[in-house]
């Protein structure tokens, strides 16, 4: 598969869309003592950061946080980092292989693999509560979370969507509860032909969404990123 310029081996199931990593009962254990708490890199450059108050004998809620076009995976990071000591949140931010995710780009593939390496390490060393498993994302990272967690709702329980344009899902699997959350003069990627299209598409379809138009242009406000924690952690 051409991809940046590059030929990368991919597998069918990325291609399609799919996340292989799955969490599994003491899985963690199997593979020695849990990595420390705090922020760290992985071998791939995704950013890991385990709040203070971990415990190992405490599954945590997990969220895979994924940056806006042109940004890193500190920009990911940063989106929800504030949230996670309080609310006791294990969050994984990878960087996308271009500018922005490969199917905005082209088609479902080397950014898949690329966090689906993530999560299995993440999962390999710290146990993960199973029922709050989340994907979320800012601007194209939020058309990412829509379309990447419809097609894996069967690992994603919870996907949260800030100011997203679009989701492009390659299949559809699972219930997940949806967040969705656009400011109205948001110039970017406007509300009216984005999350106002959405939104009744995804209720037609019988997803469960909790959806907000806040007063402000094309940017997370802190009380709009605590309203999401509280509903993931919630619900």
């Amino acid at each position: 598969m051409q991809y940046g310029g590059k030929t990368i081996r991919m597998s069918e199931a990325a291609i399609q869309g799919r996340l292989q990593a799955r969490p599994l009962p003491g899985q963690w254990v199997a593979h020695g003592s849990a990595w420390p708490t705090g922020l760290q890199t992985l071998e791939n450059g995704a950013l890991l950061y385990v709040p203070v108050g971990y415990q190992a004998d405490h599954p945590a809620p997990l969220i895979l946080l994924l940056h806006g076009a042109g940004g890193n995976a500190k920009n990911g990071l940063n989106l929800l980092r504030d949230f996670a000591d309080t609310a006791g949140l294990i969050l994984l931010a990878p960087r996308s292989r271009t500018h922005t995710w490969d199917v905005i780009v082209d088609q479902y593939g080397p950014d898949i693999a690329l966090i689906d390496e993530a999560l299995t390490q993440t999962f390999e060393h710290y146990a993960i509560a199973e029922a709050h498993i989340a994907i979320a994302g800012f601007s194209d990272g939020g058309s990412y979370a829509l379309s990447a967690g419809l097609t894996n709702g069967d690992l994603f329980t919870h996907i949260i969507a800030f100011s997203p344009g679009f989701m492009a899902p390659a299949s559809r699997s699972g219930l997940p509860q949806i967040y969705i959350a656009h400011g109205v003069t948001d110039t970017v990627l406007p509300i009216e032909r984005c999350s106002r299209r959405i939104v009744p598409q995804l209720m037609r379809a019988g997803y469960t969404v909790r959806y907000h138009e806040f007063d402000g242009p094309h940017t997370l406000p802190a009380k709009i990123a605590d309203e999401a924690i509280n509903w993931f952690t919630a619900s």
